[in-house]
């Protein structure tokens, strides 16, 4: 699985995507990150990717432009949607933005079927809705409320879909259990050591009886009971 995020700021991805499971699944070939400053697809001295929106307003306006040079040197013209050929391309095009459509567990999983996903990460007061209209398979939103760029919601794709990807995580049967994999389904709580834990005298806060039993159907019927669906 390739990942391709488009940014104007890339080195904030350098920690998050240099550490701990991520990292590992880098090295061992199973996905690959590239980031691609869109400032380098710009012509003029001052390497301008923005500009002031047309009928007036607060803010600036990402430009096309820039944007569709970057998606052209990374996919070839003819795999962008206005050009493309083939419907079943296994290559997603992806802007985040406040009308798309929410982001979910569903969704990461039908990412993680595909080959490559493109995530162009917006700034500013948005980006030209041209590159909606033309460039793009999708827009994506990840919740209800404004950040200041989709630089946030790029980490939050590739962590989610990659760890759905086969050798990504030490233990593939951790995925099979866990919230949301399946519709509505929230997993059961965990415990582990001390059995109990005094904040203060008199105080105790325990692990549930059932759980040290070692009885598997009665634990199994306990956590199906705490589950959520």
């Amino acid at each position: 699985m390739r990942f391709d995020i488009i940014t104007i700021f890339p080195e904030i991805f350098d920690s998050y995507f240099n550490e701990s499971i991520l990292a590992r699944a880098q090295k061992q070939g199973l996905v690959e990150i590239k980031t691609h400053n869109l400032r380098d697809y710009t012509d003029d001295k001052h390497f301008t990717v923005d500009d002031t929106p047309y009928g007036g307003g607060a803010g600036m306006v990402l430009k096309l432009e820039p944007i569709y040079k970057a998606l052209i040197n990374i996919v070839g013209r003819n795999n962008l949607p206005c050009f493309r050929k083939n419907k079943k391309s296994k290559t997603r095009i992806v802007l985040f933005s406040a009308k798309g459509g929410t982001y979910s567990q569903a969704k990461a999983r039908e990412y993680s079927e595909i080959d490559r996903i493109i995530l162009i990460c917006g700034r500013y007061e948005g980006v030209d809705e041209r590159v909606s209209q033309y460039l793009i398979d999708e827009e994506v939103s990840v919740g209800d409320y404004v950040l200041t760029g989709g630089e946030i919601p790029a980490m939050l794709v590739v962590d989610s879909v990659s760890r759905l990807l086969d050798g990504v995580l030490g233990n593939q049967d951790s995925i099979v259990e866990e919230s949301f994999s399946e519709e509505d389904y929230l997993e059961y709580p965990h415990f582990t050591k001390p059995e109990v834990f005094s904040p203060k005298r008199g105080v105790k806060w325990e692990v549930p009886e059932i759980l040290l039993s070692g009885h598997h159907q009665k634990i199994k019927d306990w956590r199906d009971g705490q589950s959520k669906k």
